[in-house]
């Protein structure tokens, strides 16, 4: 009996022995050693499943000096993972038809830009959410930024990008032809901030906060002032000292928005890299575009327009631009696209992911999603007591980027298995929106009817069939104020006012 209670105990030793991590050491466990072996001092990771939070894990402090502790309460400042969401916010307004990708950005700001070295070549919204647009972060950038934040009334954006700007740099251009090469640039974001106020004619934080976070119960924001307990804001450090958002538990002065004007420079709210924001809820903005543009039946994007962001706009050919150190081999409208080159682009070995990296002040932040399981990871730290990070020795991320991935890999990938069709969609409420740069009307979710418009004294002024999703208007329908009714073959009518 004893020799069989001894054969039982070496089964099982071996059995231990061959059958991995999973049973050695808990998801929890194998996170704290790597971030203890990495010197971190603070730092937050989730797991996602078809669309849903499977596990999470938050160590350390968020701030030293007081002794707080990182949980899923804890507000970071993403760095780049933040123009994702303003990439969004542009496409929100892409869906509503007031803009079209490949339309000349000068067409939509009250001043021009273009490429010096190719001042006939046009510059679309494509380009900058695909980082093709020419732009640099020249040497006259950081003295920009630093003005825009710290200067009571912030610089316009055209002192930095047209040539007699007091900003303007030469190497704030590339010499290539705007829409050939990739070029990750920050600048290309602050443009698209400044276009979306003045497109919309709302300033970009509130933009943001109305069309997105909010809808989707998001608490996080590009305003520091909408953050409700300061106190859980992550201090960012290098080397244990603090490099920004020390505000130890005291909000900034406020925004002072009568000091600026609405279209002028949205760099002014950080779009490149200034969301606050906690774990739990970046998971619902990774969920919405892993379920192409909808989280638990609030639709922020159509499914066209969440699958355009997603699908391949530049793809590395080894001269098209520049590939960050391997790292950046194709762009999506806003979103890096890994494509698992050898020692590249690899969050798991051969598993296309969608998403972003960042890193700015100690920080590092990285969200990726594969569409198909709806699985995705989000991993941030907010530094490190010394040490700095190592290069990866498997792809173009850091070690430490590479040890949570593999961790994250090991206990969940294999075990996440798809549902099938999970989109999640509200029911189709049409609208339309009139574009004033082409004269056209744009529907959204319109199934085919009759378009009436209606002038201010009560004449029809035109009645038609349609079907198109944009209708070019007569050019004798302008200068006045104009009812426009779409009756749906179904029965459904709707209306709204315009001025052309």
């Amino acid at each position: 009996m004893k020799s069989f209670r001894n054969l039982l105990l070496v089964f099982f030793c071996f059995f231990l022995l061959v059958s991995g991590k999973n049973f050695a050491q808990t998801f929890q466990q194998e996170l704290g050693n790597v971030a203890q072996a990495n010197n971190l001092v603070g730092m937050s990771v989730i797991a996602m499943c078809n669309g849903q939070m499977i596990d999470s894990y938050h160590y350390g402090l968020s701030d030293i000096d007081r002794n707080i502790k990182t949980s899923d309460q804890t507000y970071y400042r993403i760095a780049s993972i933040s123009k994702t969401v303003t990439a969004t916010a542009l496409m929100v307004l892409y869906d509503e038809g007031w803009f079209q990708l490949n339309d000349n950005i000068n067409s939509y700001l009250d001043f021009d830009i273009s490429n010096p070295n190719y001042p006939n070549s046009e510059i679309t919204f494509t380009m900058l959410l695909s980082h093709t647009s020419g732009l640099s972060d020249g040497s006259g950038y950081q003295q920009f930024l630093s003005d825009t934040y710290n200067q009571a009334t912030p610089p316009h954006i055209s002192e930095l990008l047209q040539q007699s700007g007091g900003y303007f740099t030469s190497n704030m251009w590339l010499n290539t032809k705007p829409g050939n090469y990739f070029n990750y640039s920050n600048i290309n974001y602050g443009v698209i901030a400044t276009l979306i106020e003045q497109i919309s004619g709302v300033r970009f934080d509130e933009f943001v906060k109305n069309r997105i976070l909010e809808p989707l119960g998001i608490s996080g924001s590009f305003n520091i002032d909408d953050i409700g307990d300061i106190g859980q804001v992550a201090v960012l450090y290098r080397n244990a000292v603090a490099q920004a958002d020390n505000y130890q538990g005291v909000a900034p002065d406020p925004f002072d928005a009568d000091s600026y004007t609405v279209g002028t420079n949205g760099v002014v709210f950080a779009p490149q890299g200034g969301l606050r924001i906690t774990t739990p809820d970046l998971l619902k903005f990774m969920a919405l575009h892993a379920n192409n543009g909808t989280y638990e039946q609030v639709q922020v994007l159509s499914a066209p327009a969440a699958q355009l962001m997603h699908s391949p706009v530049w793809t590395y050919d080894g001269t098209n631009g520049n590939n960050y150190y391997n790292l950046f081999n194709s762009w999506g409208l806003g979103l890096h696209l890994t494509t698992g080159r050898p020692m590249g682009d690899i969050v798991f070995n051969d598993v296309p992911m969608i998403g972003h990296p960042g890193e700015a002040y100690g920080l590092i932040s990285d969200m990726y999603f594969e569409k198909e399981k709806q699985f995705g990871l989000i991993f941030l730290t907010n530094g490190y007591y010394a040490g700095g990070y190592e290069y990866g020795d498997q792809s173009a991320f850091y070690s430490i980027e590479e040890q949570v991935f593999d961790v994250i890999g090991d206990f969940f990938w294999n075990s996440c298995k798809p549902v099938g069709n999970i989109l999640l969609q509200r029911t189709p409420v049409v609208s339309f929106y009139y574009n004033r740069h082409s004269h056209s009307l744009h529907f959204n979710n319109a199934p085919g009817g009759q378009l009436i418009i209606v002038n201010s004294i009560g004449e029809t002024v035109l009645q038609q069939n349609v079907s198109q999703q944009c209708f070019s208007l007569p050019k004798r329908l302008s200068g006045g104020v104009y009812v426009v009714k779409y009756l749906c073959s179904s029965g459904e009518e709707y209306a709204e006012s315009f001025v052309f």
